[in-house]
């Protein structure tokens, strides 16, 4: 999905409870020991240290504008 299609699902109610059961599944997925056994991709991991890598600013000035 597009990052401006996601911006658009974000910005309304139904949108953030969707994205929000969305990741609270992923949690759940990711919990079970089978799972969690699992090599993580290279690719994950340096697409995470990237997301982590940015000023928490960032990161909230960019959601908090989407409220708005």
């Amino acid at each position: 999905m597009r990052p401006e299609r996601q911006q658009q699902i974000w910005r309304s109610e139904a949108g953030s409870r969707l994205w929000l059961s969305g990741l609270i599944a992923a949690m759940h997925h990711a919990e079970r020991p089978e799972i969690r056994r699992q090599p993580v991709a290279p690719e994950v991991i340096v697409a995470l240290r990237a997301q982590l890598a940015l000023t928490a600013s960032f990161r909230v000035s960019s959601i908090s504008a989407l409220r708005h």
